[in-house]
């Protein structure tokens, strides 16, 4: 018998272990992201849920809504968490990337953004929530830390938005995505993954929302809630 027969595969040996040539195998459960070029180049071949998932963005509005449209309307009844989003979200677009409006909850948290990341901890710690989207500038590697962790006692589809100098820092999300606004759709970068490296950007196509194209038939959704009066509600 050969050497090499007698070699185990990683993922015989530990879950948690794999080849530098080949994507992990999740140990998390995952979504399905809606786009098969990208779900391909992901461990779990999903977006991974109750992990923290860093999408490091050039601007806001470079198409992240439209790339998590298809994992946010598989969440069927449960709600979506918006956190200090950097815009007013609109209701009219939001239902065209089929999510009804009454499935959204719209947070506004204090002036600090400590208020922000407290919130953020009290939603993923409740597991009330199909998903969390956290708009931020900055954080620190504890924070970060905080958050995850946080993230792993539910299976809540966490993403935070950050600018993309942000990649330069250290942080334990197990999956970080640069999103680059392209013609006809966005690139994706692999900062972090649990896999091999690619340097090449993926592209993915997107149709244009219907903000874009209705802009003057939208309206805005109803005023955001504080953040300390609505989460008593959610956590109960």
């Amino acid at each position: 018998m050969s050497c090499s027969a007698l070699i185990a595969a990683p993922e015989a040996v530990h879950p948690s272990l794999w080849l530098a040539s080949q994507l992990a195998h999740s140990s998390t459960r995952c979504v399905d992201t809606g786009y098969a070029a990208l779900s391909a180049q992901l461990p779990g071949g999903g977006w991974p849920l109750g992990t923290l998932i860093d999408l490091l963005v050039q601007q806001p509005g470079s198409g992240e809504l439209r790339l998590l449209r298809p994992a946010l309307a598989s969440l069927g009844q449960r709600s979506i968490v918006l956190l200090q989003p950097p815009h007013v979200p609109q209701a009219l677009a939001l239902a065209a990337l089929g999510v009804p409006p009454s499935q959204l909850i719209w947070i506004r948290s204090g002036a600090k953004s400590t208020d922000a990341l407290w919130a953020a901890e009290q939603v993923l710690r409740s597991g009330c929530c199909g998903a969390l989207l956290l708009w931020q500038t900055h954080a620190r590697g504890e924070t970060l830390r905080r958050l995850h962790l946080a993230a792993q006692s539910g299976d809540t589809l966490f993403c935070m938005l950050r600018p993309l100098a942000a990649a330069q820092d250290a942080s334990p999300a197990p999956l970080r995505l640069p999103l680059r606004p392209a013609a006809g759709g966005i690139e994706l970068g692999f900062v972090k993954r649990r896999g091999p490296q690619r340097d090449a950007p993926l592209f993915l196509p997107l149709t244009p929302s219907l903000l874009q194209r209705h802009a003057s038939l939208d309206r805005p959704l109803p005023a955001p809630a504080p953040a300390r009066s609505v989460l008593p509600a959610l956590v109960g």
